[in-house]
């Protein structure tokens, strides 16, 4: 295996999201490209597609191409994504009974070629969803409220599973999405330890992360002040790899939420 396809197999969340952050447009380019993927393997492809020298394009098995009338051209290498396993294993009950339970553990796996490595049936241009906001508040079951706070100076707010934006809010869709964030990754919710526990600068930059990766993804304006104030609150810190995996995850949430399917 070569040395550079070895170095792709390991990836971290925390990499991927310092070049979403560092690298403006790779991640509108990923999702224009592969939307269908979560926005984690959206990144991983098209930095391996970077290395290789492969335009970005439709992404698939080979077995999809296949049965679209395409087939892998001899000698290409497939890319590597990450791959949702459902394991079991034995748990000790408070009773103290045995039992077993399932999780999810992700592995990466090499199955995927993008449209430039096949050959065959042309192919029609993929169409994006739209994305729209209501429809991504109710499918979260968050209820967007009136803004009732009395500093102008703030452009929006988070409350249990509510959120609100000031109505002179320049950019509304952004701090929808941080709000949104903020509600996702439990910084709401007084139940969840892990939540409070997090100091407020980490709390923040995890939001403005999430609002990054969906303004870029669908090219709405604010992924430039987002780059900003994620900077502004690591203060030159690397951001932890549990927070960067739970920022791919709830983006991944909101953005699939708000498709809306066309008619």
């Amino acid at each position: 295996m070569a040395e550079g396809e070895r170095n792709t197999q390991r990836p971290t969340f925390a990499a991927l999201l310092e070049t979403a952050v560092s690298q403006p447009g790779t991640m509108a380019k990923a999702y224009s490209a592969f939307h269908n993927f979560s926005i984690g393997n959206q990144l991983l492809a098209a930095m391996q597609c970077a290395e290789r020298g492969l335009p970005l394009g439709p992404l698939a098995s080979y077995q999809t191409w296949k049965g679209k009338g395409r087939h892998v051209k001899r000698g290409e290498r497939a890319l590597w994504l990450w791959m949702p396993l459902t394991l079991k294993r034995p748990v000790t009950r408070d009773d103290g009974t045995e039992d077993t339970e399932t999780f999810t553990r992700f592995a990466l796996k090499p199955h995927w070629f993008v449209y430039a490595q096949t050959e065959g049936r042309e192919m029609p241009a993929p169409t994006i969803p739209e994305w729209d906001r209501h429809r991504a508040l109710t499918a979260l079951d968050i209820a967007g409220i009136p803004f009732d706070l009395p500093d102008g100076n703030t452009l929006g707010f988070a409350r249990g599973r509510s959120i609100a934006i000031n109505p002179v809010n320049p950019l509304p869709h952004k701090t929808t999405f941080h709000e949104l964030a903020h509600v996702l990754l439990g910084h709401t919710d007084q139940t969840v330890n892990d939540a409070e526990s997090l100091p407020r600068s980490l709390r923040e930059a995890e939001a403005e992360s999430v609002a990054l990766l969906c303004t870029e993804s669908i090219e709405l304006p604010g992924a430039s002040e987002c780059r900003g104030y994620v900077q502004h609150w690591l203060r030159g810190e690397r951001i932890p790899e549990a927070s960067a995996a739970r920022i791919f995850k709830v983006a991944d949430q909101i953005i699939r939420a708000g498709h809306r399917v066309p008619a």
